[in-house]
């Protein structure tokens, strides 16, 4: 074979592409200096860093598929999804190609896209009325952001509704996402939502499981102890956004979505949902340490005592009310609801939201995917090329 000259144009970047396309398959991010030392390995050649940069590119187009190519294939792909899912939702925003003051014909830069599924459409409408909405850097060659909408099953399953590529995680970006997800999924009204403090989203939430305003005041107390600056900035953002108590019930108990907890599955069998159904369980057995003192049956109105601490609770069935603010914020019966139900032997499933039923739970997987088919038989797309900024 002979010695091989550093930088030998013998072993051009092509060669080296087919290489190390195993390694670049296992793993896209695969470093440089690894790529390097594999080719050092099979030939005993230190290949320079441009050379094994422009090799890696090379290998990732050739599996994934090219930078621009792609570009170009995106609107071609959200068109056959909406032919064959026709009630799926895409909004694309472009831009006009100038050179020279001169437009540019044919040619758009791709600035925005937003789309859904109609399936994800439909399962929303069976999930509980809340999303959580978060972004992503996209560290491609070519930079941008991924905006996602979330909705959580009463399992505690992640549902994901709606997604965009946008520019970044700017003021206009998410005006974007959040108009389309209001516009085409999120079309009830009452719908809570949950996201981080980005500068760019006009919903500031902040952890706290504070039910009534009794915790609450007590939370805030503790809060001021560390310092005036942070009771401050709760106050500059209002207790409704953050304080399950003043929420108007928006959150479901909810102050954040936990991604990771997403690992529950629904089971065949219960009436209930699997969280609701441990819930209630966990409600019953602390109903037997309850007493109730008083009842208006006729109004649904009712006052119990705790018998561990003497703590007194007004229920009202009737608006779904309870002191402890567990049954207004899940709207589930609490265990006071519970014993006021078995005391006046009614029927505590009356009280549990519609939501926490199988039926409804099923209704959320119950609309299918459409296989998207070779790109061979995608419809024809006729608007113009689509390039990346």
């Amino acid at each position: 074979m002979g010695t091989i000259l550093q930088d030998d144009a013998k072993l051009e970047s092509d060669t080296i592409a087919d290489v190390i396309s195993p390694l670049v398959e296992a793993d896209p991010s695969i470093k440089i200096k690894s790529i390097i030392a594999e080719v050092q390995s099979r030939f005993n050649y230190t290949v320079s860093y441009r050379k094994a940069w422009l090799a890696k590119q090379k290998s990732v187009a050739k599996i994934i598929g090219d930078w621009k190519v792609s570009y170009q294939t995106l609107p071609i792909m959200l068109k056959t999804m909406t032919a064959k899912m026709s009630r799926s939702r895409v909004q694309i925003k472009r831009l006009h190609v100038y050179c020279e003051n001169e437009e540019v014909q044919g040619v758009r830069v791709l600035h925005r896209d937003f789309w859904s599924f109609y399936p994800c459409i439909v399962a929303f409408g069976h999930c509980k009325p809340l999303v959580q909405v978060d972004g992503t850097h996209l560290y491609g060659k070519y930079r941008g952001a991924l905006l996602v909408a979330i909705a959580q099953d009463v399992n505690k399953n992640i549902v994901p509704i709606a997604f965009a590529i946008v520019e970044g995680e700017i003021a206009d970006a998410w005006e974007f996402f959040l108009t389309n997800l209001r516009r085409y999924v999120v079309i009830i009204d009452g719908v809570g939502i949950i996201s981080d403090r980005h500068n760019s989203i006009d919903a500031a939430i902040t952890h706290s499981y504070s039910r009534t305003e009794q915790e609450y005041n007590k939370n805030y107390q503790r809060l001021k102890e560390q310092g005036e600056a942070y009771t401050q900035s709760c106050d500059e953002i209002g207790v409704q956004r953050w304080v399950l108590a003043f929420d108007g019930g928006h959150h479901w108990g909810h102050m954040t979505i936990n991604l990771a907890e997403a690992h529950e599955h629904i089971r065949n069998g219960f009436a209930y949902s699997e969280f609701a159904t441990k819930r209630v369980d966990e409600s019953f057995r602390r109903a037997g340490n309850i007493v109730v003192n008083r009842f208006d049956r006729r109004n649904e109105m009712f006052e119990v005592r705790e018998i561990q601490d003497g703590s007194i609770y007004t229920v009202n069935l009737a608006q779904r009310h309870c002191d402890c603010g567990h049954f207004q914020v899940e709207r589930l019966p609490c265990r006071h609801v519970l014993a006021c139900c078995a005391n006046q032997r009614l029927d505590w499933q009356v009280y549990v939201h519609d939501v926490y039923k199988m039926f409804e739970i099923c209704k959320v997987y119950r609309d299918e995917f459409v296989s998207m088919g070779d790109p061979s038989t995608w419809v024809r797309y006729e608007g113009a090329k689509v390039i990346p900024n």
